[in-house]
This record gives structure tokens, sequence and C-alpha cells, in this order.
């Protein structure tokens, strides 16, 4: 956790979205080829033994590495995203984040009560949209559920973790 190598690649943009919001801009992880294979090999480590079935990755920034990691795995690959975006029957979850609402979808026939699933996102800051996909994947009755994210806020009000119910393991790989 918290390489230096990622740790000295990743952007900040202050006041991004809004203002007092101090971004943590991933993309530049995603376009340097070292970082990404130093970020896929540790996600790959942490669940290489798990027996993950699916991987869920949430809207947009999930998608890059939680396919990749679902191709590694062995495991298919399921997107969470805004309404509208999916073609078949979903389910939906709104939920607040820390400027705003939003809502995300999961196709209705996407998991399974065998599944393994690993919900994959970038980052974890309140905890919102990953408590949002987790209420959606929990809808499904799968055998077990992790979560993950590239990075974790620590900073004053951005307590991710404590939405979640005791005993789910949640994994980072930076915590700023």
């Amino acid at each position: 956790m918290n390489n230096p190598t990622l740790l000295k690649n990743l952007r900040n943009i202050p006041d991004f979205p809004i203002p007092g919001v101090q971004f943590k801009d991933v993309t530049t992880l995603f376009k340097n080829a070292k970082c990404m294979k130093i970020m896929l090999n540790e996600l790959y480590e942490i669940y290489k033994d798990k027996g993950i079935t699916k991987v869920v990755g949430i809207e947009s920034r999930g998608f890059v590495l939680g396919a990749a990691l679902a191709v590694k795995l062995g495991a298919g690959f399921v997107m969470c995203r805004k309404p509208g975006k999916l073609p078949a029957e979903t389910l939906q979850e709104s939920y607040m984040k820390e400027y705003g609402k939003d809502t995300i979808e999961i196709h209705k026939d996407a998991i399974d009560e065998k599944d393994v699933v690993l919900i994959h996102d970038d980052l974890l800051a309140t905890g919102g949209s990953m408590k949002a996909a987790y209420n959606l994947v929990k809808k499904f009755n799968p055998a077990h559920v992790y979560i993950n994210f590239i990075i974790e806020l620590t900073g004053e009000g951005l307590n991710g973790r404590e939405v979640f119910d005791e005993g789910i393991e949640i994994s980072t790989l930076l915590r700023v």
C-alpha cells in the first residue's frame, strides 16, 4: 500500500468539481504504463485466492482497472452505470455524494447467488457511491462481497469506511 511510484504520479486538482474539493485525479495513474502494471499486480495479489467470479466496476473510472482485473482473475465484469446507460432491465440505487445526489444501476441478470463479487472504484471519500453499489449487489444475494478502491481519502469528515457493515473486507492501494 502507498506505493511511492503511484503517489508520485497522482495529480491533485484543487476546487474540482466544486470549490473546496481537492480532487485526486487517477487519470495520471492510468496513462502511465508502469503505474497501471503496479496497480493491477497489487490488486491481483490481494484477490487471487478469494474465488472472485465477478468484478463490478463503478462508472466510469472503476471500469479501467475493474475490467483488467476481471480478466487477470478469470472473472466476469459487471458495469455499474448511471441511469439510462444499460440496455436491459436494471436495479437502481440512489445516494448522496459530498457535492450532490446521484443514482446508479446494474442489469438484473448480472450476478447470481453463487458469485463471489469484488466491487471496484477509484476513490473512497464519504462512501456514498460504493455503498449504493454494495446495496445493489447485496440484492442478488451473492456468496460473498469484497470492496476495493485505488485511493482512500482520510481527511476530516471523510469516514467512508464507516458506512459499511462490520466485517466487510475493504482494501485500498493508496491512503492520502
